[in-house]
């Protein structure tokens, strides 16, 4: 987006605010399936928990995106926003047998990652179509906070289960159409992520009545001037040709599913501060802006580094900054960053802001939460209010004493 059009926003709908560029989300769905356009039944699922404002599902619904669900209430989020049950699965970690049949009953897609689960699901709804969730463990990028197919990780049936795994299935005589795996964030090591599909393959080869498989995500986008990415475009023809020969040898054809967020929101994103005070220390220049992790917690909960430009000042001297926030902790965003000259009242935009910002969102400090706007055919339009106080009390039972 032009640097102009943020400011006009920022000026219009206040700050802090988080933008989202249609377009670049459009772009970003496109290109994922045209790399794998050789696939013949390719299903996207768009992990709702990156971004779930329901005008933002609307539209990747649009685009022809089902959906990827963690929670019974994304569940609930998606079928307001017009996805068709079919269209959803749901894969929870940690939730109770009462909300997986509940998932069940709304005609949703379930993946079970937990073999006590499966098998009480399985004894009591054997012919209710399941998912299963397999932990290959494979290390998907270099981080464990975002990595989650290690083998100490919390998530899916371990590959050394397998044999109890078949025994479930077998003596409960239940329904498996799906097998699926999530290795995480930021892939980037191609080899290593076909070597985990690779032992996917070899799980599915054990259940006869398959009708997709879902490979997860976790694709890398950059995050700051040349970084380094996943290359979808390469893992699009390497994984197409051995996911099309293991259809030939299982004997039909079947689904190639994923279920990105990140790579589809991620880069439409930008969060829009503006700088309140500038305050200079014997050793530091710190740049505070109206905002703290409260709004943005991802620099603090996995020093995830977000692109930063003072789009007020776009032509200014570049100099040291260190991008703080208003929160009384330590909000951190960005540490002796090279930013161009910052001045009380300029507008700074975090890039990367789509995915896992506003919805790890809090009113701690009772912050309010900012406004949500979607940049769609060249126009601006409000997608979420900025919260009053109003709302940090709207659930509150207020005592007399």
């Amino acid at each position: 987006m032009e640097q102009s059009t943020l400011i006009k926003i920022a000026k219009e709908y206040g700050s802090p605010v988080y933008v989202y560029d249609a377009h670049k989300i459009e772009d970003q769905y496109k290109r994922l399936t045209q790399a794998f356009s050789k696939v013949k039944n390719l299903k996207i699922h768009y992990a709702a928990k990156a971004l779930t404002n329901i005008s933002v599902l609307k539209f990747v619904s649009k685009l022809g995106a089902a959906l990827d669900t963690v929670s019974i209430q994304e569940v609930q989020l998606g079928l307001k926003a017009g996805f068709a049950a079919e269209r959803i699965i749901y894969t929870p970690n940690g939730v109770s047998l009462k909300e997986i049949e509940a998932v069940a009953a709304l005609g949703v897609q379930i993946n079970i990652d937990s073999l006590d689960l499966l098998e009480q699901f399985g004894s009591k709804h054997p012919k209710t179509p399941v998912c299963i969730r397999i932990n290959p463990h494979v290390m998907a990028g270099g981080n464990t906070n975002i990595s989650v197919g290690h083998i100490d990780s919390k998530f899916g049936i371990s590959i050394h289960q397998i044999p109890l795994l078949l025994r479930i299935v077998e003596n409960t005589r239940m329904n498996i159409n799906g097998i699926h795996m999530h290795t995480g964030s930021d892939i980037l090591d191609i080899d290593v992520f076909l070597y985990a599909s690779e032992i996917l393959f070899e799980v599915a080869k054990k259940f006869k009545k398959l009708s997709f498989i879902d490979f997860g995500s976790g694709f890398k986008v950059p995050y700051k001037p040349n970084d380094v990415e996943t290359n979808i475009e390469e893992l699009g023809e390497k994984l197409t040709d051995r996911f099309n020969t293991f259809c030939k040898n299982y004997g039909k054809e079947i689904t190639l599913a994923f279920e990105p967020g990140k790579f589809i929101v991620s880069q439409s994103g930008y969060f829009l501060t503006k700088v309140n005070a500038i305050k200079q220390t014997t050793s530091t220049v710190f740049a505070q802006v109206d905002s703290g992790f409260n709004h943005l917690i991802r620099p603090m909960l996995y020093g995830a580094q977000h692109h930063i430009e003072n789009i007020s000042n776009p032509e200014g001297k570049a100099r040291f900054y260190s991008v703080v926030g208003y929160i009384c902790e330590t909000d951190t965003f960005a540490n002796n960053r090279r930013i161009n000259e910052i001045t009380e009242g300029d507008i700074l935009a975090f890039h990367n802001a789509g995915a896992y910002c506003f919805m790890m969102s809090s009113n701690y400090n009772s912050r309010y939460r900012p406004a949500e706007v979607l940049w769609y055919n060249e126009q601006a339009h409000l997608i979420r209010k900025r919260e009053t106080l109003e709302d940090l009390i709207a659930n509150q039972i207020e005592m007399e004493f």
